[in-house]
Order: C-alpha cells, then structure tokens, then sequence
C-alpha cells in the first residue's frame, strides 16, 4: 500500500509512545525521521544531536569542509561565532560515516578540559584527556596541549601513529615556522586536518602561508613564489589569485556577515580625571631625560592603569639606584588610584557579573585587593596560571565571585557566555585584541545583550589612545573584521608594533598624535577604497 505523509500531519508525540505494530506505522516512524535528516540539510549525524541546532553560517561551513574541502580546513571564523561546533560536527559526521575513528586533539592547557567536555556532553563523541599514566594509543579519541605532545617520548609515539584526524585549536601559535610547534605538527600525519583560529594573521602574511601549508601542502606554492604573489597584488589591487587559492581551504566568517541573529552590543565609556597629585605625577614623567620618548609613554600608560604597574616598571629597571629611589618615594605618597576607585564605584552600581581586562599584572593584583576592601569577591586569572587553577577561576567565578579580573595573555580561549557585562580597564594598541577580549562573552550562546565599558582618564594618553585608536577606526564597525586584510594590502606587518615604533621615534604627545593620525587616516582610506570597489564587483 503507498503511503504519503505530510511532515505537517504527522503527530510525533503518537509515534514516540504507540507500539510499531503494523507496517502502514513503521513507515510513518522512518519517513519522519528521514524529514527531520532532511530538515538537518542532509549531514546525517545531525539525526544523533537532537539537541544541537546549528546556526546558518555553521551549516555552511560544515558543508564546505566536508564537500569541497574533504576534511582538510583552516576554520577561521571571529571569536565568538562557535568554531568548536563546526568542528566537532564535522567529526561527528566522518565518524558517522566510518572515515574516523583514531583522532587526535592538541589545545593549549587551559581548554582540555573544556574540549573533552563539549565533545563528550554536545557531540556523545567518547573523548579523553591524556594523562601520563596511559600511552596515547590507549584511547581512540585524544585531547591533549600541545606543550604535552610535542616533548619526548610522547612526540614520537605520535610520529609513528597515523591519524584518522588532527584538529588544532588556537592554531596561531603555529605562525612561526622555525618553532618547535611548528615542526612537530607539520610532520603529524592525518587524513582530515582541522585548524581553528580566529586571527589566522595576527601580525604578517606569511603567517597564513605556514597553516595553510599543514593544511594543504603546496597549495600556495612554494615560499618564494607566495612571497613574489603578494608582492604582485600589493601593486595591483585588482589581483586576488592569493584570497582565491586561500578560500578553497580557509573559512572566515564574520559577524558582520552572518544572517544569524546576535544579541546587542552597548558601548559606553566612563571618563575620569586624575587627582591633582596624580596628574601633576603624570605632567613630571614628561620630563624624565630618556633617549626616547617611548620610556616616559610606557610610564604614563602605566600609571593611567594603576600606581603598582608603574612602580614595578621603575623598581626594574636600569635607572641609577638615587634616581630610582626618587620616583618610586613619588608613587608611593600618592592616593589611591582614581580610575581604580571609580571602578569599584561602578561594579558596586552593576550588582551584576563583570569582567575587567587590565594589560598588567600589578593592577591585577591592586583592582583585587581594592575590590577585597569594598567587599566584592573577584578571582584572577592570567596566563601564568596552571591549568587546574584557571578552572577553578571560572567555575569561581561563575558559581561565587561577582568579578573576573583578566589579562589578555590568560583571556585565551575563555568562554564566559553567563556574564554580560565587561570593563576594559586598560585599552590595547591593538584593536584586535579588543575584539578577542569581547568574544569571550559575545559569542555563541549569549542570551542576553553584552555591556562594553572603557575607563578613560581625561586629558591623558588613555583618552588619546580611545580618540586616536578607537574611534578613528570605528572599532565596533566592519572595520575591524577587515582589519587584518587591510594591513596586509598595505605592507604593515603589525599595527600594534607600528604604533610602538612611532611612539619609539616620536619626540612629543603631539608629534605622536600627528603620526598616528596619519597612519589610521591611510587604513581608513584603504577602508573606503575595498567598500568601493565590493560594491562595484
């Protein structure tokens, strides 16, 4: 008897409780699965991850990888959008299909844990940390740091091993190819590769040739030839033979881009003065007699963060013993920091969750002592830290603490969707650092709409860096996801370093103002220059 149903007829609840007692009722029960695959856009694993609903820019992905890349990519989506899903669907669907089953995992430390956790609980893929006390072939499925896997004898008990798959998160750290890193994982050998990273160039070009050459070996050619490619497009801007070759194996999405509904992001800044003692202290760093101006810059961004940072940096370095003794008595007659006592003012207000990023570790220290002494209970959390003890930071945090006081060095891969609420203490030079900084709480699974804050002392380098850096570029615009690309097209190696090196040379603020003015006036042309010509493309 032929049978035909309509998805919208079928009664689901009936079909999960009645007994399959007859044939006609089988065949309800299989074509209603065979919809739901469907509804899942044809990757058959989704049928065993009722739980899981991707997202359309994830969808997509996960089709590219498996369709056109076969299984070997560099996912390279901003933070945020959930790289961690893509891949783990990815290798869901190849173990489905019996193409994987031996599978190694190398994360730095800190995210083992939350690997083995996400692929056991989201994906039911029966993953393992490695502990000393097994060998490596002990499990199928691997998740290890790579800090672990690349010393002996472990390196070469996985040499000897050919994997199913290789996955790498946080694949930056392999940009430098005279690296230990490096060396060890482009001689793994696997099937399937995936490489996850959000800045696949944090600082030149070059970095993208060395991930996609333990992707796909040979693909950008050799390195002279990639090296005179780039020289060629960077004289025609009409070339893109380099993005063409680059996209059969890398996938970037961007939140800009998505269709995905996000939830909101709202900027405020929080402007501050100095005390008087404070801003004279400021005024007098001017007139320290370095050879360069770069020495008293450095010390005024750090006594706008706190009067710890700047301490430390005096106490250590290579003044004359009187000279030192001199400034660090200065630092240590002044008050309390106003910026710092004008964020304890401002968490106390939230009542909420928060994070603070600071640049330094001494103000890490201060901000949690002063929170200590207003009665709100923070944690810490750097990259000196073990891994044990950052998870225990976070779950701290989450369960406990109302403040989370990071450094960029330790944010790295933090996932902190239960808080919406986060203060940048002390802004970067680097724009994209921001970005990471907010990904870790706008991302994937935020319900609610995340709070940004920047504390800002008035008439210092802070609030130039805010008007100069910041607002210049319009960082929370598409600039920023087309940052890297744009600084590539012009030559600049590193903005961050471009920076540096015109604070280094410059002889004044103002002179420095002038340079840096120029610099973000070119990126924003080249800017305006690629909406123009997308637009006519």
């Amino acid at each position: 008897m032929s049978l035909i149903i309509d998805a919208q007829e079928l009664n689901e609840e009936s079909l999960n409780h009645d007994q399959l007692s007859d044939w006609d009722t089988f065949k309800q029960a299989y074509q209603l699965s065979q919809i739901k695959t469907n509804h899942k856009n044809d990757i058959s694993c989704m049928q065993y991850l009722p739980n899981l609903t991707l997202m359309p820019h994830q969808l997509d992905a996960v089709k590219k990888v498996l369709h056109q890349m076969h299984g070997r990519a560099i996912l390279a989506d901003e933070v945020g959008l959930g790289k961690t899903i893509e891949a783990g669907v990815i290798l869901k669907e190849l173990m489905v299909k019996n193409l994987v089953k031996k599978v190694l995992i190398l994360v730095p430390s800190s995210l083992i844990r939350q690997w083995e956790t996400e692929l056991q609980q989201t994906f039911y893929i029966p993953a393992r940390a490695k502990h000393r006390s097994y060998p490596w072939q002990a499990y199928d499925i691997v998740v290890s740091s790579i800090d672990l896997a690349k010393k002996e004898p472990h390196s070469s008990e996985i040499l000897n091993e050919e994997y199913d798959m290789l996955i790498i998160d946080e694949a930056h750290r392999l940009k430098n190819p005279k690296t230990r890193n490096y060396q060890f994982v482009s001689q793994i050998k696997s099937t399937y590769c995936l490489l996850l990273t959000a800045t696949p160039i944090q600082n030149k070009i070059d970095e993208i040739y060395y991930l996609m050459s333990i992707v796909r070996p040979g693909l950008l050619g050799d390195k002279t030839s990639f090296k005179k490619t780039v020289r060629q497009e960077r004289q025609n801007s009409d070339s893109q033979a380099i993005q063409t070759l680059v996209k059969q194996s890398m996938i970037r999405n961007r939140r800009s881009e998505t269709t995905s509904e996000w939830t909101g992001r709202e900027i405020e800044t929080i402007h501050v003065d100095f005390t008087e003692e404070e801003f004279e202290f400021y005024q007098e760093l001017e007139a320290i007699n370095t050879p360069h101006s770069f020495t008293t810059l450095t010390l005024q961004r750090e006594i706008c963060s706190s009067r710890e940072a700047c301490y430390q940096s005096i106490k250590q370095s290579k003044w004359n013993d009187e000279v030192k003794k001199e400034w660090m008595s200065k630092i240590e007659r002044l008050p309390h920091h106003a910026k710092a006592l004008k964020t304890v003012e401002f968490v106390k207000s939230l009542n909420e969750k928060c994070i603070i990023f600071t640049e330094y570790k001494s103000t890490q220290i201060y901000l949690q002592w002063l929170l200590h002494q207003n009665g709100i209970f923070s944690v810490t959390y750097n990259g000196d830290f073990r891994k044990s003890k950052k998870e225990w930071m976070v779950q701290l945090f989450k369960n406990k603490a109302q403040v989370l006081i990071a450094t960029d060095a330790g944010g790295e891969g933090l996932n902190l969707q239960f808080c919406h609420h986060m203060i940048h203490y002390d802004l970067p030079w680097n724009p994209m650092k921001l970005e990471q900084r907010i990904g870790r709480i706008h991302r994937f699974g935020q319900e609610k709409d995340v709070n940004i804050y920047y504390t800002v002392l008035n008439n210092t380098i802070d609030q130039r860096i805010l008007n100069l850096l910041y607002n210049k570029l319009d960082l929370f615009k598409d600039v920023i996801g087309e940052l890297d690309q744009i600084l590539s097209s012009l030559g600049i190696q590193s903005l961050e370093n471009e920076i540096e090196e015109i604070m280094y040379e410059s002889q004044s603020e103002k002179e420095v103002s002038i340079k840096v003015d120029h610099l973000l006036s070119v990126i924003s042309d080249s800017h305006v220059e690629r909406d123009i010509a997308n637009e006519s493309s």
